[in-house]
């Protein structure tokens, strides 16, 4: 393939071919050849273009395929453009020549088609510079038609068009003629023609005026007839074209010059609907002749005209826009209404032509109004339905109504619930009357406008969930008045159940006690029923429906009336067949009907009952609804002789019976009605096989029962399209009706299938055979055998004795019913039975395979293959492939071929590859053969589609075929004719499937791999050129799927602008020109999908197509402007399908993660863009600022009014959805900025680096518009935007809380913004708020308070007021908050506050102890708190105030909390009325929302506790009043008040054990999604609660519950890896410890008290280990912190473990440093083991010494790493702490554990020592410093006996001296201090040693430095410690050594002094130094003055040395003096002067 690229053909490669590659090869070097000339410079074309002209008009003969020849002639075309122009009328003529031809052989038509392809393009491309040309060509096209076929008419049409469209006006003359030949082709009897020739005429129109002026109405009249017998295509395109016509003609009022000479007629928009109406109502037929059937008023408009009229009223309107008919929309409003009124009573003669064309009103409504108008006009739209609403009503006669009030209350209902809470304000407007004219119509006496009434309520009730109580009242409250009206009770029952039904759609939900009252009024409707027999039936139907709506409420409301139910149910079927006879013996036709009614009702709610109360379904409930069964069958048997009786007023009630008691059987286990099985199933046969179905409605049955994928080959109307609700009639057939809400009031509670629109229940007679036919399936398989084969061969029989139309009714029926018996037998994988049924049932699936209905052939095909896979024998599935084979070798009809190619591929997808290699070849070989039957279209479709689904089920055995099969893909893709767009599609879905199988291989690199993906490639390129939008939906997914396999071989550039032409093309009328949802559904698919992998490249691609773009796409969403992002938004706002939203949303989640940092401003302006597009400020304004306080209202009210600059936007009026998904962005967007550069948090570092270069971007410089957006959207009218914008301002606090202000430092950047916060927060707070969003704005609130921005209280004081007055609104407890919503609601607003007030105090507390700890202890601060005086911050006198509220209040949200996280077998213990802010019933939902914020509460009640420090408050006096601290000895006394009244000490410890419990119930059982906040809380919370006396000596007191807690926080450490939780398990350990050791302490205390001093020997041992030592796991608080400990040693240490270093003992490795983190953790656990001891007695501390030393060395020496500067690691500093806490332990001195203590020591120190020098000389690198300093400590922390033992002294000595050898001057300082402190040591027995071994070395060290005088500060640092060492001698020395010592320290100390005249020269160590010396030596004189002296005096030089030094220094601090910020009085004698000037 690679040689077809080159700018001449290489004929040479190209002779050497085959067919089919020599086809492929020229489609490459055409498809090469288009990218090079646009490439290639004019000269260098120029000079090869006679040869390529040549070449390409040669080509014409060798007979292209289409692809090809719509490649040549745009190629001939831009050669001409690029190059010279004077040969291209040889080419013209060649052309012409061609089409003119005599030869009509097949073989020649090719060349003809490409001739006349050839023509279009060269005229398109070159327009008029062939103007003188044209007249010829036009005429010999037009010649050429009248004898083609339709493949050349199709041909011929598009190049007409291409030709108009070239010349524009100069075509003038042959306007006319063309006119006249696409009228005739726009009625072709092919529908590819049909669409062609409305193509050519949408370009004829562009000049041709008189199509819509003077001819306008003959062409309406053509496109009405055009649409009769039409499909889908062709619907699209003639509406289109007559939409567009039609458009024109009202918008041209200024006819051009051009124009005016021809006679112009004007046309209004009247007669323009007239005309369209004409078509709607009457049809094809003509509004000038009409004929006699249609006088008579026989004839019907057949339903595909009117279909095709009411998308070309959408189109119409569309064309017009929005604006347009906003201004229009009252005329165009009636004018639709008036399509279904009772002027034209042929539309709606019978019920079913009456449904047809609501649908197709309520469609033109819905895509107009609800997909062209913006909100507000939307708004406006609904106040003038309502109005219409009105006047319609007034009308008397109830026909001429009925269905424009229908259509228009649909609308409303839909309209509302799209503008969701934005249309709050149009129901508060009184003028308007919605909600009265609503109710008032549910009085209508039509059933189907009372039933479109309530499901008008049902929406409203969805879009405003504040109004769905107060509606339910008002229905509730008129049923219950107007019990004696049949149609207020039929009717407000209907609203009642469709109010109900609204229910689950809003979180929040109903009050609990509206169940009851309407339980109450359904029984009682049942029970008035047989009082007066007018009513009977209307309240027997109203009892049941509502006691079925009520079902849908769910377990939590249904368990309390279930009882009532079930005796209902019971009472309303006789007891026994006996009562039954009796009954039917006795009733008359009325009373017939009015059970049947009742017990179809019971059914109903039954159904209802198990469908959405599952739970409930117990042993015993199912035992109580079984007793009334098995007599609703023997009633279903009766039914028939009942008819017979009764005749036909009885038919409809049966059949509803029959249908609802079929679909309760169907949800109810076969097992509860085994019984009655055979009963059931003679019924169902009966049903299925009833003489009286003339109505085959197989689109209805037949697909669920066939493969999703199989559809796809019918017709495209079984997929999902735009115009599906209207198309679906034209599936139906013309007998068949719509589903339609009134044949099944009952659905009007159940949740629609498809989004929003209306239920759609098909008529009974319909939906019953669909349910005994689901229901078949079920019985038939649980009957036994004998059963089924009698069942069946009876079905066979009904079949084979019916004829004609009837007897493919049967089949279909049967067809179905054993289809679905199968399906459920494989299903629930049982057998099948006997020999005989396999025969049977193969009969039956044979005959269907070969039924003239396709889709009965498809379900066959399905059963086909369940039937082998349910056998499951190899033989029997080898026997039916065998079948098939024979079949499709002899059949030659189209019927049986296509059935069993498919059955072929069914029996692959469910048995994968039929085991055996040969069945497959013999597969592939006929199905090739077939796919290749070029006279039959379908049999090629259904071939391929079979092909397509044996090479997926195939898998790697399809690889041998991989290529045969891609080459005949290639060939058919090449030669089928574009008018067979469903073998393209085919074609598409096994190319998919071929490169699914080859996957990631097509990466390869070898030539067989390349060659096929070239294949691939060419194969998707051919697809995307097709006209048809599914073949270039199936072209795009293809590419999808090579662009995850081989990304390096997709062109990505061109694939992406692909994709966006389509999307834009199609972006001006969303929902007609990409007239496939489809198509859109692939494109997003695949954009999805690369921007996952390639967002930057993609959105730059989508940037250079539209600067490169055609004009034709600028008016769209405009891409240079809003780049890729920008245009995806708008589409979104536009787009109505969900999965297509859906996928929008995720294109664009994946672009913001990938780019939105680097194109941050981009995406903030698109955000704001769409929010700002639609914030509508005025009804921001009038919130109330009266509240505030005077002083503030300026500022407040000038944020709301700032409006934005008006200019034109890309977004005009996005919707509410589309706004909160802009917000949801910007949060994301924040996110993201948060893992980028810090910078986008730092304002100084963003605006530095902003100066650098100006491209960088950061998100605090756009703060103000981050804040701005998040105003705009809190402070809308949608309540889902509000939260929105809440959600953003409090993730803009959170993350910019610390961001200072440069400019003002001590202040932070939002500070500025405090008013918008205040004016976005305080809306939420108004009454009418709903809960969840006020619950936001509580957590909005205290997040900023607890922010710390605002500093200054009085500016706090407006958020702060806000929660006050929350605070104040849920004091009542939840009796008090609003009756709109559920009492959980109230739960949920009520815990947000307390929380709020929470997560402020627990902030409060914190910066109370941040600004005290240092300045007193916790006393005062408890003082503090108690008096509030002297209280360093504000923010806790704010809460303070409220504090004996809150804390009231918190206790009893945690007491909730703790009942309702009881087990359910405690569910019996709970308070019946329910806690303190749930009720008993809503307790379930009540559960997630205390999940929710417990946490804080819990933390916020312990830190009040504790502030109280367990303070008792007199119980009458409130809170204020806090008497005295209870201490653990006055506790008992008990208090004085009365025995009833809780004592205080018992109040304490209900408290006490309401958190510890709490906090151990959540701890023990960390579910996997507890917040780590939560865990956090928790563990804070009993840090605080142990930082007080009170309640640690309860814990101290209680071992077991401390181990209990010791255990808890062990699993916490084990789940959780965060290091935050584990280091604050730690802290709480810490806290158990201490409570412990106190404990043990005042033990001790009181036994030395009680006992006296005098016989200490006899004292019991208290602490762990008592006497004996032994510590007992799971009983030992010590054992159990040990375990803890090491657990987190060993995770961060796992050296420390020796099981895992295999040795016992020290096993050397590498000392490490750990991270952060880890350092901190290990720290603390060695704090809490050097606690350790002090808990145990001493023989207990002696078994636990070991441990504790093993693993504080093991830290030692794991992570003792020499760190620069001779730093000791965190960890090690920590290790020796522990080790210096343990050696100074009492243990180590007390007399019992003494001699044991000091053996451990020693081999402690003995350890440490052989660190050193280990025996495999790996240790290197371990630190001294560390290791001197860990002998250091012993040396000075333990008794003197356990280190001055001669062995280890002498080691230890040693180490001194080695280290001071060591180079390292690091490591020489410290060995001085260490040396230093041991010096100092008072004991002469331990200092001693280390004086005599170590003085003589420091000396000599002292000497050396002093002959070479110190070079650097290190140096310096050495000698200053040496002599400081030194000095310590002197003092510790013995009188007589003194003097000698002191005689060798001064002239050292001498010889550094300095005279005047060098120190002015000498370097800063020198000079360092002298002044070090010199302040020495003005201490060291004084002190020993006469060995000074006489030193003085001895040596003549030192003295000179001195007097130079000292005068020279007094000179320096003379003139350093004035310059001193500390001047001295100059009284002082000058060594004080030099002490201060030096020190």
């Amino acid at each position: 393939m690679e040689l077809a690229h080159s700018l001449l053909l290489n004929e040479e490669a190209y002779n050497q071919l085959g067919e089919v590659q020599k086809a492929e090869f020229i489609f490459e070097w055409l498809r090469y050849l288009e990218k090079l000339l646009l490439a290639t410079s004019r000269n260098d074309v120029r000079e090869k273009q006679k040869t390529l002209v040549e070449q390409l008009l040669s080509l014409l003969n060798s007979s292209p395929g289409p692809p090809t020849r719509k490649l040549l002639a745009k190629n001939l075309a831009i050669l001409y453009s690029i190059g010279d122009t004077f040969s291209v009328h040889e080419a013209i003529d060649k052309c012409n020549d061609l089409i003119r031809s005599k030869d009509d052989s097949p073989s020649y038509l090719p060349t003809k088609l490409a001739a006349v392809v050839c023509l279009g393009s060269l005229y398109k491309k070159l327009g008029r510079i062939l103007g003188n040309t044209f007249t010829d060509t036009v005429g010999n096209i037009l010649k050429a038609m009248k004898s083609a076929e339709s493949q050349g008419r199709y041909e011929i049409m598009l190049s007409l068009q291409n030709i108009l469209n070239g010349l524009g006006a100069a075509a003038a003359p042959c306007h006319r003629d063309v006119y006249k030949a696409a009228r005739s082709c726009l009625t072709d009897r092919s529908m590819a023609v049909r669409c062609a020739a409305a193509k050519c005429l949408l370009e004829l129109q562009n000049e041709a005026i008189f199509m819509w002026s003077t001819d306008l109405d003959s062409v309406a009249t053509l496109c009405f007839k055009s649409f009769e017998g039409s499909n889908y295509d062709v619907r699209i395109s003639v509406s289109k074209l007559l939409g567009i016509i039609l458009a024109k003609a009202v918008i041209s009022k200024h006819p051009g010059t051009a124009a005016s000479r021809q006679s112009i007629r004007r046309v209004s928009l009247e007669e323009v609907l007239e005309l369209l109406g004409t078509g709607f109502l009457r049809g094809s037929s003509g509004f000038l002749r009409a004929s006699g059937d249609m006088l008579k008023g026989t004839s019907s408009v057949s339903r595909d005209v009117r279909v095709g009229v009411t998308q070309a009223y959408v189109v119409f309107v569309s064309t017009l826009g929005g604006a347009w008919l906003e201004k229009n929309f009252a005329a165009f409003f009636s004018h639709i209404l008036s399509l279904v009124s009772q002027s034209h009573p042929k539309a709606t003669q019978t019920q079913i032509d009456a449904v047809c064309c609501r649908r197709c009103v309520s469609f033109i409504l819905r895509t107009t109004i609800g997909g062209l108008l913006g909100e507000k006009a939307q708004l406006a739209a609904v106040k003038d339905i309502c109005q219409a609403i009105w006047k319609l009503k007034k009308v008397m006669d109830v026909a001429a109504s009925q269905h424009m009030l229908v259509c228009a209350l649909q609308e409303l209902g839909n309209l509302i619930h799209n503008l969701g809470t934005t249309a709050a304000p149009l129901l508060q407007d009184s003028s308007t009357g919605l909600l009265d004219s609503i109710l008032s119509v549910i009085l209508h006496p039509s059933i189907s406008v009372r039933l479109a009434a309530a499901w008008c309520l049902h929406c409203i009730a969805v879009a405003l969930p504040s109004y769905l109580t107060p509606l339910l009242d008002r229905c509730l409250e008129r049923l219950t008045g107007h019990k004696s009206s049949p149609e207020a009770v039929t009717g407000f029952s209907f609203a009642v159940a469709a109010l109900l039904g609204a229910v689950k759609h809003c979180p929040l939900g109903i009050p609990h006690g509206k169940g009851k009252i309407i339980m109450t009024l359904a029984e009682d409707l049942l029970c008035s029923a047989a009082q007066n027999s007018r009513l009977s039936a209307q309240r027997t139907q109203a009892g049941w429906l509502l006691i079925s709506a009520l079902m849908t409420l769910g377990p939590a409301v249904v368990s309390h009336h279930l009882a009532r139910v079930l005796l209902l149910w019971k009472c309303v079927f006789p007891a026994s067949p006996k009562d039954l006879e009796t009954e039917k013996s006795r009733g008359d036709s009325f009373t017939w009907q009015v059970t049947l009614e009742g017990r179809a009702g019971a059914l109903c709610a039954i159904k209802s009952f198990v469908s959405h109360c599952g739970d409930l379904l117990t042993e015993e409930v199912i035992q109580r609804l079984l007793p009334p069964l098995p007599c609703a069958v023997d009633l279903l048997t009766q039914l028939s002789s009942i008819l017979k009786m009764y005749g036909s007023p009885l038919k409809t009630p049966s059949v509803v019976y029959r249908q609802r008691l079929y679909e309760l059987l169907i949800l109810l286990p076969p097992e509860t009605y085994e019984g009655n099985l055979c009963a059931i199933l003679r019924e169902l046969a009966a049903d299925l096989t009833a003489p009286d179905i003339q109505v085959a409605a197989s689109t209805f049955l037949l697909p669920p029962l066939c493969h999703q994928d199989d559809l796809l080959i019918l017709s495209p109307l079984l997929q999902e399209t735009d115009h599906r609700f209207i198309e679906e009639q034209l599936l139906l057939g013309n007998g068949v009706a719509c589903g339609s809400l009134e044949y099944d009031p009952y659905s009007i509670y159940e949740k629609d299938v498809e989004g929003d629109s209306v239920p759609k229940p098909l008529p009974p007679a319909l939906s019953v055979i669909s349910s005994a036919s689901k229901l078949f399936g079920v019985v038939c398989a649980h009957v036994g055998e004998t059963q089924r084969l009698l069942i069946l061969e009876q079905l066979l029989d009904s079949i084979k004795h019916t004829k004609g139309a009837r007897q493919q009714v049967v089949q279909l029926h049967v067809v179905s019913s054993v289809s679905s018996f199968l399906k459920y037998v494989a299903g629930s994988k049982g057998c099948l039975g006997p020999e005989e049924m396999k025969r049977f049932a193969l009969t039956l699936v044979t005959g269907a395979l070969e039924s003239p209905n396709p889709l009965l052939r498809c379900a066959a095909a399905e059963s086909w293959a369940r039937l082998a896979q349910v056998v499951d024998d190899g033989a029997f599935t080898a026997g039916l492939a065998q079948v098939s084979f024979d079949k499709l070798k002899s059949a030659r009809d189209v019927v049986t071929r296509t059935g069993h190619s498919l059955a072929l591929g069914s029996l692959h997808r469910y048995l994968g590859g039929i085991s055996s290699s040969q069945h497959l070849n013999s597969c592939i070989g006929i199905l090739y053969t077939l796919a290749q039957d070029s006279t039959s279209p379908d049999v090629q479709t259904w071939a391929l589609h079979s092909l397509s689904l044996i090479i997926d089920s195939a898998g790697p055995l399809y690889y041998v075929h991989v290529e045969p099969t891609l080459s005949l893909i290639i060939m058919l893709l090449l030669n089928v004719p574009p008018t067979h767009a469903e073998v393209h599609q085919s074609l598409g879905r096994c190319l998919n499937a071929l490169i699914t199988t080859l996957g990631p291989e097509l990466q390869g690199n070898s030539t067989s791999i390349s060659t096929l993906r070239t294949s691939c490639l060419l194969g998707c390129a051919v697809m995307q050129d097709n006209p048809d939008c599914l073949v270039q939906a199936q072209a795009i997914s293809c590419l999808q799927q090579l662009h995850m396999f081989a990304p390096r071989h997709v062109n990505l550039s061109s694939l992406v602008s692909c994709l966006c032409e389509i999307l834009l093309d199609n972006s001006v009328l969303v929902n007609l020109c990409s007239p496939y949802l489809l198509l859109r559904r692939a494109v997003l698919a695949c954009l999805r999908q690369l921007v996952q992998r390639e967002a930057a490249e993609v959105s730059e691609h989508a940037v250079m197509l539209a600067k490169d773009s055609r004009e034709e796409l600028t008016p769209d969403a405009n891409i240079r402007e809003v780049g890729l992002e920008g245009a995806l938004l708008i589409l979104l706002d536009k787009e109505t399908d969900e999965r297509l939203c859906h996928d929008i949303k995720e294109t664009l989640n994946y672009m913001l993660t990938s780019m939105a940092v680097e194109k941050l401003s981009l995406w903030l302006k698109l955000c704001k863009d769409v929010l700002a597009a639609s914030a509508d400020f005025t009804a921001v304004t009038c919130v109330d600022t009266m509240q505030e306080e005077e002083g503030d209202k300026g500022d407040d009210a000038s944020v709301l009014t700032t409006r934005r600059d008006e200019k034109s936007h890309p977004f005009t009026n996005p919707r509410w959805a589309t706004r909160v998904f802009a917000a949801e962005c910007v949060c994301r967007i924040i996110n993201q900025c948060e893992n980028a550069n810090s910078a986008h948090f730092d304002i100084a570092l963003a605006q530095e680096m902003k100066k650098r270069d100006s491209r960088n971007d950061f998100l605090v410089l756009h703060l103000a518009d981050l804040i701005r957006m998040a105003f705009m959207a809190a402070t809308d009218h949608s309540d889902q935007l509000r939260l929105s914008g809440l959600e953003m301002l409090l993730v803009v606090i959170r993350r910019f809380a610390t961001v200072p202000e440069p400019e003002f430092p001590g202040h932070v950047i939002l500070e500025q913004y405090q008013a918008n916060v205040g004016a976005a927060l305080r809306p939420a707070f108004t009454s009418e708020t709903p809960p969840d969003v006020t619950a936001k704005a509580c957590q909005v609130c205290s997040a900023w308070i607890a922010s710390g921005v605002v500093s200054d209280l009085n500016d706090l004081r407006r958020v702060h007021q806000l929660l006050v007055s929350s605070l104040t609104k849920i004091q009542a407890g939840k009796e008090a908050l609003s009756h709109l919503y559920n009492e959980s609601a109230s739960t949920m607003e009520i815990l947000a506050v307390l929380k709020a007030w929470a997560e402020v105090y627990i902030i409060a507390v914190q910066r109370h102890k941040n600004h005290r700890q240092p300045l007193k202890t916790t006393t005062c601060l408890e003082d503090g708190i108690r008096n509030g005086s002297c209280s360093s911050d504000g923010l806790l006198d704010l809460v303070y105030a409220d504090l004996g509220t809150l804390s009231r209040l918190w206790l009893a949200a945690l007491q909730d909390f703790a009942l309702l996280t009881l087990p359910s077998e405690f569910a019996s213990q709970l308070p019946a009325e329910g806690g303190a802010f749930y009720t008993a019933e809503t307790s379930e939902n009540a559960k997630l929302h205390y999940y929710n914020s417990w946490a804080l509460i819990l933390h916020a009640t312990a830190l009040w506790l504790t502030s109280t420090g367990f303070v008792v408050a007199d119980p009458d006096e409130g809170a204020s009043n806090l008497s005295r601290p209870v201490t653990p000895t006055s506790m008992c006394q008990g208090s004085s008040s009365g025995a009833t009244i809780k004592s205080p000490e018992d109040v304490y410890t209900d408290r006490f054990h309401l958190i510890l419990g709490v906090s151990v119930e959540f701890l023990c059982s960390l579910r996997s999604d507890a917040t780590m906040e939560s865990i956090t809380a928790c563990l804070h919370a009993l840090q605080a609660l142990l930082d007080v006396p009170w309640p640690r000596s309860k814990i101290g007191s209680d071992q077991d519950l401390g181990i209990e807690l010791l255990n808890v926080l062990h699993r916490v450490i084990l789940t959780r890896e965060s290091p935050s939780i584990q280091l604050a398990s730690l802290e709480v350990v810490r806290q158990i410890i201490c409570a412990a050791q106190e404990h043990v302490k005042e033990k001790r205390r009181s036994a030395e008290v009680d006992d006296g001093a005098a016989e200490k020997e006899t004292l019991p041992e208290f602490g762990e280990g008592k006497d004996t030592g032994g510590l007992v796991p799971g009983k030992s608080l010590v054992f159990a912190t040990l375990e803890l400990c090491v657990c987190i040693l060993v995770r961060q240490l796992p050296e420390l473990n020796p099981k895992l270093t295999g040795s016992p003992g020290v096993k050397a490795t590498k000392p490490q440093i750990l991270l952060e983190d880890g350092s901190r953790l290990v720290s603390a656990a060695l704090v809490i083991l050097s606690e350790l001891p002090a808990v145990c007695s001493p023989e207990g501390s002696i078994s636990i010494l070991p441990t504790i030393l093993y693993l504080t060395i093991g830290v030692l020496r794991e992570t003792a790493v020499k760190l620069p500067g001779g730093q000791l690691s965190s960890t090690v500093a920590a290790s020796l702490q522990a080790l210096k806490g343990i050696l100074s332990s009492p243990m180590a001195r007390a007399e019992k554990s003494r001699t044991a203590w000091t053996d451990l020591l020693r081999s402690a120190l003995t350890t440490i020592l052989d660190c050193w020098d280990p025996v495999d000389e790996t240790h290197q690198e371990l630190d001294e410093v560390s290791l001197l300093t860990a002998i250091t400590v012993f040396i000075l922390s333990t008794s003197p006996e356990v280190t001055t033992i001669p062995c280890l002294q002498k080691r230890c000595i040693d180490k001194f001296k080695a280290t001071l050898e060591i180079k390292d001057p690091v490591v020489q300082i410290k060995t001085y201090q260490l040396l230093h402190s041991i010096f100092q040591y008072p004991n002469p027995a331990v200092s001693y040693p280390y004086i005599y071994s170590l003085a003589s070395c420091i000396m000599e060290k002292l000497q050396e430095i002093d002959k070479r005088k110190p070079e650097n500060t290190a140096e310096l640092q050495i000698f200053q410690e040496g002599i400081k060492v030194l000095e310590t001698l002197v003092t510790v020395a013995e009188e007589h050594h003194r003097s000698q010592l002191v005689a060798c320290l001064l002239p050292i100390l001498i010889s550094f002094l300095l005279d005047e005249n060098s120190l002015a020269s000498a370097t800063s160590i020198m000079r360092n130094l002298h002044d070090f010396a010199l302040q020495n030596l003005m201490q060291i004189g004084p002190q020993y003055s006469s060995v000074f002296k006489s030193l003085v005096a001895s040596s003549p030089a030192l003295k000179a040395r001195l007097e130079a030094a000292i005068k020279g220094n007094q000179e320096s601090v003379k003139v350093k003096i004035p310059t001193s910020k500390y001047t001295k009085s100059p009284g002082k004698n000058s060594s004080i002067q030099l002490k201060t000037s030096f020190l």
